[in-house]
């Protein structure tokens, strides 16, 4: 691991090591357009599916039992929401589908990671906005895709159309947590887009408090 990366990872584990406790009970009530990423997903029947920064796995529980046909994968760069992770996981009898591991969203390889070569599906649920190499984070995930792969993210928005008091007050409450909503996303999605012949759906969700974006391989 990267001097970088082995930084981050200490400022998540100290971040979060007394928050994941309780990380679910309130992110349910402001990390808005998570489920409906889910149910978007559809991945072919025997399909992997993979989360980018998957934290204490809410989402891959929530997926393999919504897409029952398919194997998930997660992993994070912080080893105190992997430890409650794990338990989770363990606790809803869901270990023999889903697989997690500890690695950098900047630097990382499937084939390392889970020993998959490409994947169907990867998802990044409000996660671009806390990792630092955001963008390659994206770049990675957009060259691990199988033939008619997908990458689908959902995250802070810019709040285009709602009060402007609304957003400085949030967002410096997202900032206190190391939290950045990416204001350069639409435009980063488009290049990688057009990089790699791939087709892109964004949609501005909840008059712009979030964005929704699926990125397509043919």
């Amino acid at each position: 691991m990267s001097t970088i990366a082995a930084g981050q990872q200490a400022l998540m584990d100290d971040v979060y090591s007394l928050h994941r406790h309780f990380y679910d009970l309130t992110r349910k009530f402001y990390l808005l357009g998570r489920d409906q990423l889910i149910r978007n997903l559809a991945p072919p029947p025997g399909g992997t599916v993979v989360e980018v920064g998957c934290g204490t796995a809410r989402n891959l529980i929530v997926a393999a039992k919504a897409w029952p046909d398919a194997r998930f994968h997660g992993f994070d760069i912080s080893e105190a929401m992997l430890e409650t992770a794990r338990r989770s996981v363990a606790r809803t009898g869901l270990s023999d589908r889903i697989a997690l591991a500890q690695g950098d969203a900047g630097n990382f390889d499937t084939a390392r990671l889970f020993g998959l070569e490409k994947v169907d599906r990867i998802f990044m649920s409000y996660t671009l906005s806390m990792i630092p190499p955001w963008q390659e984070a994206i770049e990675r995930s957009a060259t691990s895709l199988a033939p008619g792969g997908s990458l689908h993210i959902v995250d802070f928005g810019q709040y285009e159309r709602l009060p402007g008091a609304l957003k400085r007050l949030h967002f410096k409450s997202l900032n206190d947590f190391h939290v950045y909503p990416r204001r350069e996303l639409p435009a980063v999605l488009r290049r990688v887009a057009e990089a790699h012949g791939m087709s892109l759906e964004f949609t501005p969700l909840y008059r712009g408090y979030a964005w929704s974006a699926v990125l397509g391989q043919d």
